[in-house]
């Protein structure tokens, strides 16, 4: 079909009376303005009138393109099946570009053997989504920070493009549940092995974030209130057919993050699940396979400490050299013992941190074991005491965690604010105020976000628009 594209003078041809409107409105709005206010008073008539040249010259170069391939371009013939294929008449669609909503007619046809089929829609490329990539990409970069009434509206004052909240909300969703799937299935995954990496070598990370949930109570009185709605407004109902999802269990639920980059951070990739721990730990061994951890030079994990997340690296990533405990963490634990020995906020306090973590960073765990035992013989009961042994054996359990003299010898990071950082924004979005979420929706707004802060996004719009 390469003998039968348009040319630019057949498509001004077609243009002549709208081209003739835009320099019209273009020049009453200019002439409109008042001294001293000029582009104030006519940059937004300009604009419209620019949103609507450009819808139409979009919409009169597809028709154009359309009639110049010809109908024999559109017709099932050769597609096979069983029996003769069908004329069904011409029909007319419209479809949702990022330069505006064009309307396509086009014949329809059917057999018994295939079903339906418009040829057209496939050459097209509209054949499986009312959105095109363009503005699909749009809608989940706005959903990314702002919930789906206000990004409805930056959406069509931004981009002119005209969707309501509702439809946004499932447009996204949709391509959200579309990543989640292609990542699972390793169609999309990170854009760099061990190989890429500073050194060679791959640091991971894991941490546990609650995130706002929808509560089947929540759910079932939400459905009373809108089957009450409907029958005053004399409605059909839209729902699904089937088994609604089921609510959690409880307003909140962990959902698990996994991180790996290198160490200068110049590699970044981040993915998450709300599953439970067995669920984290095949995510886990997964995307650990994608980036060739098991082939890297240098390769550890840093993270808080949680029994959970030292059971599924022990077991889905053996060959790390190591598992370290997150610095601040330990900091945040000597920190609490320190307040009640001392007071919260109290110079003693502060001097009796510095001169905890002092031990541990330089001369390591054991140490600092050592300086515990020393004032649990001063306070031998009573919440002083108390806070002293759980600090102890706190450390106790994870000595080989908290090597940080040989760890620093050896060129390890010993902080964990990659990690930290990537649960911040991979859940940002799910816990904005007010905001409850289903399960598989969080998920998808959460693959969403690990494309674009994994610094994905375009590759996987890039392979969005080449589908």
């Amino acid at each position: 079909m390469d003998d039968k594209g348009i040319t630019a003078e057949a498509l001004v041809a077609e243009l002549q009376g709208e081209l003739r409107l835009l320099a019209e409105r273009t020049a009453a709005a200019m002439n409109a303005a008042k001294a001293g206010r000029i582009i104030a008073d006519s940059e937004e008539a300009v604009r419209d009138a620019h949103a609507e040249f450009r819808q139409q010259a979009y919409q009169k170069a597809l028709d154009l393109l359309a009639k110049r391939a010809g109908q024999e371009a559109f017709s099932p013939s050769g597609q096979g099946g069983q029996g003769p294929w069908r004329n069904k008449g011409n029909q007319k669609t419209t479809h949702v570009t990022v330069n505006g909503v064009v309307q396509v007619r086009r014949t329809v046809y059917w057999s018994r053997g295939h079903g339906t089929c418009v040829p057209q829609d496939r050459w097209l490329g509209i054949d499986g989504q009312r959105y095109s990539p363009g503005v699909r990409e749009m809608s989940c970069r706005l959903s990314l920070d702002a919930a789906f009434v206000p990004g409805s509206e930056n959406l069509l004052r931004t981009a002119q493009v005209q969707i309501s909240a509702s439809a946004l909300r499932d447009l996204v969703e949709r391509e959200g549940r579309v990543a989640a799937s292609a990542m699972a299935r390793g169609a999309y995954g990170p854009n760099w092995t061990e190989a890429d990496c500073t050194g060679r070598t791959v640091v991971s990370g894991a941490d546990g974030v609650m995130v706002p949930r929808v509560t089947e109570q929540q759910k079932r009185k939400r459905r009373a209130s809108e089957s009450a709605k409907r029958k005053r407004q004399k409605r059909r109902s839209t729902a699904r057919v089937g088994r609604p999802s089921v609510g959690s269990e409880g307003p909140y639920s962990e959902f698990k993050i996994a991180t790996f980059y290198d160490p200068d951070k110049s590699h970044q990739y981040a993915v998450g699940t709300s599953g439970d721990c067995g669920a984290f730990g095949r995510l886990l061994r997964r995307e650990a396979g994608k980036v060739r951890i098991d082939q890297a030079a240098h390769k550890y994990s840093v993270t808080d400490g949680a029994e959970w997340i030292a059971r599924q690296y022990a077991g889905q990533l053996p060959m790390l050299e190591q598992n370290i405990l997150d610095y601040y963490h330990l900091r945040d634990h000597v920190i609490a013992a320190g307040a009640v020995l001392y007071g919260e906020g109290t110079a003693k306090g502060q001097q009796w941190r510095e001169r905890m973590m002092g031990c541990a960073w330089n001369q390591g765990p054991l140490v600092m074991l050592e300086q515990l035992g020393n004032f649990l013989r001063r306070h031998r009961s009573g919440a002083k005491a108390e806070a002293l042994r759980s600090l102890r054996a706190y450390v106790a359990k994870r000595v080989n965690m908290t090597d940080y003299p040989r760890y620093r010898q050896l060129g390890y990071d010993c902080g964990s604010g990659p990690t930290e950082s990537f649960c911040g924004t991979l859940t940002r979005r799910l816990k904005g105020r007010g905001m409850r979420w289903d399960g598989q929706h969080a998920e998808s707004m959460m693959a969403l976000a690990s494309l674009y802060y994994s610094r994905l996004w375009p590759d996987y719009w890039a392979k969005q628009r080449a589908a």
